[in-house]
Order: structure tokens, then C-alpha cells, then sequence
């Protein structure tokens, strides 16, 4: 037995099928009855997540204000975006756990790092330091090549015997994955939210298929399965046809070409309504540069995107080229940001009693990090270099609220969120969203009705309620100009002015609203629905404050 999984009273061997939500709220309740941490009474939510997630909110810091060397400038490419897994294995060598890094445990920043008296000598220090790293990547270069070599080879290999066409398949890039994250998210609530967003990218990406690279891969895949059916028929009629030289390879070789051919030829009964598409994939991903509304269509928006939503083939080529190009990023990009590097430390890290140091970012606190374009306006005392961009703070405190409902925000916290629902009744105006006639609503005519993030929770508010409870696709394909309203509506049916925590009894979770002390719905409810009803609701959230 696991010494942890005694005081949890967790066998085991059911240990992968309890909930995350669920492990939580007993460590939680352990603090109060065995005091794990003897620097302070309780622990909440929020000092659990910040003892997980401490070095990855700082990640996520870096790269929301630009920091971290990743954005490049290339001749013929233009703007590129560079980030692998040993590019990443470096940043964090060179940060957090590294002989000389910042820290000088896993929870404490180094004394000399919080003053600023020497940040000219600390600069100077970690520019030596990230020197002598990227030298080493530089030596070592050799090896680590041969190494993804070999390990690109093993590894890919039989998926490509498999399944040809995996290469002209998409992921989510590593850089999308950091850009993405809400601060205090955990890897498998990042992972849930970009799996739902999969289907619609895809078939964003899909859109923008260019009809004279499709009409060469019509010819050239019919020409390659006219050779494979004929060598195919030979074969069945004489299996000594496959002692002939070259004939098994040309037979594997035609059928690489002909799934290749077949992944540029666009669905015959695709719409092209990349609007509708992106406002899909935003309920997901929650995160949209401003420039991206009304410019679905353009090139430029699906470039971007693209540096978050990348081919298979690209991440393998990036990663094949990451020994050659890490030290050149290393040494050439990194080092003249080691001030900036050093202030952001100093600048941006606070002490939480039980804690120990935290990104201030991870705090979510609006006032100190806010930034007025996000509902922030008034309630903020941040400069512009303490802000976090493209909403960062706010969605992500959302987030947190609505995933963690039993979580007591700060007072600054529990104001912006007071004014969000103000703000989402007054533009709701008591009016419901109508539904667009059927078969002119977008996501018919797109084909996205198996990619709506509407699931059980919306089917049960539906049926409690179908004159207020709009389908979630109704909101996502509303004409813009009655978009705000729309969503507005949505979220006032989901969210009553009411305030809400789940309480636990013995036979599961049961959502309570505190103000009228009743249950919502009839008996116990499951932390699957739950996890259903905050995905949906923070769906609507990210829509609404991105209008």
C-alpha cells in the first residue's frame, strides 16, 4: 500500500477510477483532521493546484508575456514558431531544477532572487550559465541527433506500416498546449478541452485545402491505384508475381501515395463556414487572438492557427531538428533576455503560507493582474507590464471557479465575478435565444453536429427547461449581431443570479443552490454531469468575453 493512499482511504487498486475531484476534496478535509501541512489550518482548492502546478504556471507566465524565445522571424518562412520537448527540457534545466537553476528546492526561490540590489549581477550569472547549457547541447549535439533519429525510426515506423496517412494527420503543438492553458489547469483537464476541440479544428484546417493541390492528387492517386489494382490482380492470379524484384516494395509504395492522395481531397459534402467553425473551436479552446474575429476565412487566421494546431509530420521534423537548433536558440536568443528573465522572477513571484513561492499569475488576482479589455476595467490596479495578455487572468480565474465550485475566491476575485454576472444579465435583457431555421442553421449546413460541445448536462437543462435552455449549437452559430445577447441568455439560464456549491453525502456529489438551500435537481448527481455542466458553462463564458 502506498503510504498516502492510508489517510485517503483509498485502496490501490481502485485508485485509477476515482475522479480528480474526488481525491481533492479528501485531501482537503484531511488538512482539517490530520494537518498534513503544519503552516496553516485548511488548504484550499487553490494551494493544492499551486503545489502541483508551481514550476508549469510559471511556464505558462513566461510564454503568455512573451518571454521565452519562441516566436522567430525566418526568410521564405516569416514568422515561426519554435518549441520542442528538448528545447522545453532546457528551459526548465535552466529555471527551476538544474545544478545553479533559480530555485533552490521545489518550493522556494533562491533569497537573492527576490532583491533587487543585484539583479545586474544575477543577470550577468544566469547569461554565463545559459552560455555554458547551450554549449553542451552544442557538444552533445551528435548524440542527442542519433538519438531522435533512432527514436523517430522505432517509433513511427509501424504506425506509418499501419496507418499511411497518420503523417497528414494534425496535433496540438507544444506551444498550443502552453498558449492554451489556463493557469492552475491540470494536464488531464488541458487534455479533456483540447480533445473536444479536435473534430472542429480538423475540419477548420480541412476548409482551407487548396482545389489546384486537390485536383493533382485526384490524377496522381488514380494513377497509383491503376498500378496497385493491376500489380494486386497479377498477385492473385499468380503469387509468383511477388518474387519478382521490387514488386512488394512498389506494392507498398503505391499504397503510401494513394492514403497520401487521398488526404488533399477535400469532403465532397463540406460547406465551406470557417466562422462557424472557429467559434466551435473557441467554446473549447477558450483562447483567441482579437484580430481572428470576422477573419475566419483569411489565410493569415489559418496560418496562426496552424502554429497551434500542427501536422503530425511537422512536430516529428521539429523535433529531428531540435539538436541543431536548441543551442542556437539557447545561446543566441535566451541570453540578452536574462534580465528581463531575472526582474520576472523577482517581479512576478509571491509567498503563500504552505505554499511556498508561486507565480503572482497563478494567483488570478484581477485586481493586481487584470486587464481592463477583459471586463477588468475599473476593478484593476495593474500596469501594463503586470497585465496578463488575451485574458489570461480572467478566463482562467473563471475557469478555476467553475471547476472547483466548492473553492472560496479572494475579495477581489468574488467582486470581478459579481460584475461578470451582472454583466451577463443586463446584456441577456430577459430575452432566450431562437432558434435559427433548421436547415439554414450553420452547423447543419457544416456538417458540426457531432462536434457541438453540447452533451448530458445541456440534454437535462433542455428537458427542465426548453423555453430557456437553448441547444448549445444555437449559440454557437448565431448571426454576430445578436451574439452577445444569445450567449448572455445561455449563461443566465445556466447560471442564476443564485450562488451554487456541491455538497457530499454518501452516495455521491449534489449540487446545491445556498441562497434557497435546495437541491437542483432530484438525489445525488455524479461528478461526471458536474464535469459536463462546467465544461459547457465555461464554453459559454469564453464566447461570451471574446464578443
Amino acid at each position: 500500500m502506498i503510504p498516502y493512499l492510508c489517510p485517503l482511504h483509498v485502496l490501490q487498486a481502485d485508485l485509477p477510477y476515482y475522479t480528480w475531484e474526488e481525491i481533492q476534496s479528501r485531501i482537503v478535509q484531511i488538512q482539517k483532521e490530520h494537518q498534513i501541512c503544519i503552516h496553516k489550518k485548511e488548504l484550499s482548492e487553490l494551494d493544492v493546484s499551486h503545489r502541483i502546478l508551481r514550476f508549469k504556471n510559471y511556464m505558462v507566465a513566461m510564454v503568455n508575456k512573451n518571454l521565452l524565445p519562441l516566436q522567430h522571424r525566418l526568410p521564405l518562412l516569416g514568422d515561426t514558431i519554435f518549441y520542442t520537448r528538448g528545447l522545453k527540457y532546457n528551459f526548465q534545466l535552466i529555471f527551476f531544477w538544474g545544478p545553479g537553476c533559480l530555485f533552490q528546492n521545489e518550493w522556494s526561490l533562491k533569497p537573492e532572487y527576490k532583491r533587487a540590489g543585484a539583479r545586474l549581477e544575477l543577470a550577468d550569472r544566469l547569461s554565463q550559465r545559459i552560455l555554458w547549457i547551450g554549449l553542451a547541447n552544442l557538444v552533445l549535439c551528435p548524440l542527442v541527433l542519433v538519438w531522435q533519429i533512432l527514436y523517430a525510426f522505432f517509433s513511427y515506423t509501424e504506425v506509418l506500416r499501419r496507418e499511411p496517412g497518420s503523417l497528414g494527420a494534425r496535433c496540438w503543438s507544444l506551444y498550443g498546449r502552453c498558449y492554451l492553458r489556463h493557469f492552475n489547469e491540470l494536464d488531464h483537464q488541458l487534455q479533456a478541452r483540447l480533445s473536444r476541440a479536435y473534430k472542429p479544428a480538423s475540419k477548420y484546417m480541412n476548409c482551407f485545402l487548396s482545389p489546384l493541390l486537390a485536383v493533382a492528387a485526384k490524377h496522381l492517386g488514380f494513377l497509383a491505384g491503376s498500378i496497385l489494382a493491376v500489380l494486386i490482380a497479377l498477385t492473385v492470379y499468380d503469387e509468383d508475381v511477388l518474387a519478382v524484384e521490387h514488386v512488394l516494395s512498389a506494392v507498398t509504395l503505391l499504397g503510401v501515395v494513394v492514403t497520401v492522395c487521398r488526404s488533399f481531397i477535400p469532403d465532397q459534402h463540406l460547406v465551406f463556414c470557417p466562422e462557424q467553425l472557429l467559434r466551435v473551436i473557441l467554446a473549447h479552446i477558450h483562447y483567441m487572438p482579437d484580430h481572428w474575429q470576422r477573419s475566419a476565412h483569411r489565410s493569415e487566421t489559418r496560418g496562426e492557427f496552424a502554429q497551434l494546431f500542427q501536422y503530425k509530420a511537422v512536430f516529428i521534423l521539429e523535433e529531428l531538428l531540435s539538436p541543431l537548433l536548441t543551442p542556437l536558440v539557447l545561446i543566441f536568443r535566451l541570453r540578452p533576455k536574462s534580465l528581463e528573465i531575472i526582474d520576472f522572477f523577482r517581479n512576478f513571484t509571491v509567498e503563500v503560507v504552505g505554499v511556498g513561492d508561486t507565480c503572482s499569475f497563478a494567483q488570478m488576482d484581477v485586481r493586481q493582474h487584470g486587464n481592463p479589455a477583459w471586463m477588468s476595467a475599473g476593478k484593476t490596479e495593474a500596469s501594463v507590464y503586470q497585465q496578463a495578455e488575451d485574458g489570461k487572468t480572467e478566463l482562467s480565474l473563471m475557469h478555476f471557479a467553475i471547476t472547483n465550485p466548492r473553492w472560496q475566491p479572494p475579495r477581489e476575485c468574488s467582486a470581478f465575478l459579481t460584475h461578470l454576472r451582472e454583466r451577463v444579465q443586463k446584456d441577456s435583457g430577459g430575452t432566450t435565444p431562437k432558434n435559427p431555421p433548421g436547415l439554414g442553421h450553420p452547423l447543419h449546413c457544416s456538417g458540426l453536429s457531432d462536434s457541438e460541445p453540447h452533451s448530458l448536462m445541456a440534454n437535462m437543462f433542455h428537458a427542465m427547461s426548453p423555453a430557456t435552455m437553448p441547444p448549445h449549437t444555437d449559440v454557437l452559430c448565431s448571426p454576430h449581431v445578436s451574439a452577445v445577447s444569445e450567449v448572455a441568455s445561455a449563461l443566465r439560464s445556466l447560471s442564476p443570479q443564485q450562488s451554487y456549491h456541491m455538497t457530499q453525502n454518501q452516495s455521491g456529489l449534489e449540487f446545491r443552490n445556498s441562497s434557497f438551500g435546495s437541491s437542483l435537481w432530484e438525489g445525488p448527481m455524479t461528478s461526471g454531469p458536474l464535469s459536463e455542466y462546467a465544461s459547457m458553462e465555461m464554453s459559454l463564458h469564453a464566447l461570451y468575453m471574446h464578443e
